[in-house]
């Protein structure tokens, strides 16, 4: 009752402590014990008040209520500590108003979605040594308080844009021993109030132009032993706040691309670099090895425009065949080697198609990289295949192009044997080479429309044969039957009975069917064996012959 009424905690202490004592008296023994969790020397509480004392300070942890703590893990006032507990996941049960939380030197994988969302009021988080291979995004949406991050020690080998979304408080992020090998664009955009970001001893060999855009607050770098050969001045152009770089124990290719950053070090740059950061050292060319860059001149800092080779330059190949044709690159540094689709619209000039970053070019237009000789590769060549390609060859000294035409010998037995791939996304079809009118020489789209015009054809002429002849059965006379079948009486019984050889099929004025009977004719056909047998045709046996007589029967 004490701790429910706020206005006891303005009275005096002596007597909170006369009305308290009697209470708390059975526990203190128990309380005692926990003293040294809420971080206080007990040895050196001596007499009751400063038992009390220590006492409230520990009260959340004893009453009935209180928020539980993470089996193992130990909790006190707004830090939990489950570290070095074998943890393969985030331990449930921690406390929503946790601030501090340490999971560091367990064997935690993953994090998955959602995982976070309770610990809104986090504001340091650290997870490092554990086994996180991954950062799905979103994962850190809902720590908009965080301030420090440590992810070091685990085993990242990329970051998806927008791993770290929500983290607009964000002043320190480690992740420094992990396997980071790239960085790509826009990777820390959502960190704009990032102040130290560190990332050495990774393998990162390449940093995007735009890798570090939106760092406006950075003030410390570390991108120490790295795989780093070079890095643009696009790069850091970012970075207004920056104040400590750190670029040492990378293999620096000592080229033309690294002439802005030797003219930068020398001048605005040595106010970011102490005596120790400032040794960055050469690996390659060769005569420029273990020399600082710093002590190369300028002049000394080349690169070797490209030259490209393909061989041949056309080729000729089967439907269904594999093809694989070398594109060989020279100069230096070693240039980057790329395979495109070049597109022939209607109008204008020839256009090449970007490759979406890797894999085996298809006929829809795509490349893929390499270094030094690059490899053309096409499987189970189509009729799409064929047209002209392009081998790039660039580097830091220029870029160099090649063309290639690949033609596809296609027989019509062949082309009715393919299977039509699906339709290709909507734009100009590529006209036929002017030097050739065949079908094969026609685009796909072409040759599947012409097909389907023709098979549509086909069936309206199917249609119209098949409605001819329903009309023509329909208007054909029924053949007579034998002598007596098929008798018809008309109503009035004393006109007699009548056959179908007495029946004519006529037309009304509207086009209705109808049948009269003539009396002129015979009531049975003509049986061919009275025939022979020389008896005239006229009248059944049985039957009066009756006078001429028409009726008009409506079908």
């Amino acid at each position: 009752m004490l701790f429910t009424d706020s206005q006891v905690l303005g009275q005096d202490f002596a007597k909170l402590f006369q009305e308290v004592l009697p209470i708390w008296g059975p526990i203190v023994a128990k309380l005692v014990k926990r003293l040294p969790l809420c971080g206080w020397p007990w040895e050196m509480a001596s007499g009751a008040p400063a038992l009390l004392l220590l006492s409230l300070l520990c009260l959340p942890s004893l009453l009935p209520g209180a928020t539980s703590c993470p089996a193992a893990c130990r909790c006190y006032s707004t830090t939990v500590e489950c570290g070095a507990l074998g943890l393969h996941v985030v331990p449930p049960g921690i406390p929503p108003g946790t601030q501090t939380l340490f999971l560091q030197d367990n064997s935690i994988a993953c994090l998955e979605l959602g995982i976070l969302a309770p610990l809104a009021a986090l504001h340091s988080l650290y997870l490092h040594n554990n086994s996180l291979h991954t950062l799905e995004p979103g994962t850190f949406r809902a720590q908009s308080r965080l301030l420090e991050l440590a992810l070091t020690g685990n085993q990242l080998r990329g970051l998806h844009l927008g791993a770290f979304t929500g983290l607009a408080q964000l002043r320190i992020l480690y992740l420094a021993g992990n396997q980071l090998m790239q960085l790509l664009d826009f990777t820390f955009l959502h960190l704009p109030r990032l102040q130290e970001l560190h990332l050495q001893e990774n393998s990162i060999k390449l940093l995007e132009d735009q890798a570090l855009a939106g760092l406006s607050s950075l003030a410390l770098l570390d991108l120490s032993r790295n795989q780093l050969g070079t890095i643009s001045h696009e790069t850091l152009k970012p970075l207004a706040s920056l104040q400590v770089l750190r670029l040492t124990e990378n293999p620096w290719r000592c080229d033309c691309a690294l002439h802005w950053l030797g003219a930068w070090l020398k001048e605005a740059g040595q106010r970011l670099l102490n005596s120790r950061d400032r040794k960055i050292v050469c690996a390659e060319p060769p005569r420029l090895a273990l020399q600082s860059l710093l002590d190369v001149s300028g002049s000394s800092l080349i690169c070797i425009p490209p030259s490209v080779h393909v061989e041949p330059l056309e080729v000729t190949a089967n439907l269904g065949e594999n093809l694989r044709v070398a594109c060989q690159a020279s100069g230096y540094p070693q240039p980057l080697v790329t395979w495109r689709k070049v597109a022939q619209p209607r109008g204008g000039q020839p256009r090449a198609q970007a490759p979406p970053g890797g894999g085996v070019p298809g006929p829809g237009g795509h490349g893929a990289s390499d270094t030094g000789s690059g490899m053309l590769f096409l499987t189970n060549i189509t009729p799409a295949h064929a047209g002209k390609y392009e081998c790039e060859a660039s580097n830091a000294g220029g870029a160099a192009r090649v063309p290639f035409r690949l033609r596809v010998n296609v027989s019509q037995q062949q082309l009715r044997l393919q299977p039509q791939p699906p339709p290709a996304a909507a734009g100009p079809a590529p006209l036929p080479e002017a030097s050739s009118m065949a079908f094969r020489a026609l685009g796909l789209a072409t040759q599947t429309a012409i097909a389907a015009a023709i098979a549509l054809l086909a069936l309206t002429a199917l249609l119209l044969a098949a409605l001819i002849c329903r009309r023509r059965r329909r208007r054909r006379k029924k053949a007579p039957g034998p002598p007596g079948e098929g008798a018809l009486f008309a109503n009035d019984y004393s006109d007699g009975p009548c056959t179908s050889a007495q029946l004519e099929e006529l037309r009304g004025e509207r086009g209705h069917e109808m049948f009269v009977i003539d009396r002129s004719k015979p009531l049975f056909a003509e049986d061919p064996v009275r025939a022979s047998q020389g008896v005239a045709p006229g009248p059944a046996q049985g039957f009066p012959p009756q006078p001429p007589a028409a009726y008009e029967l409506h079908c």
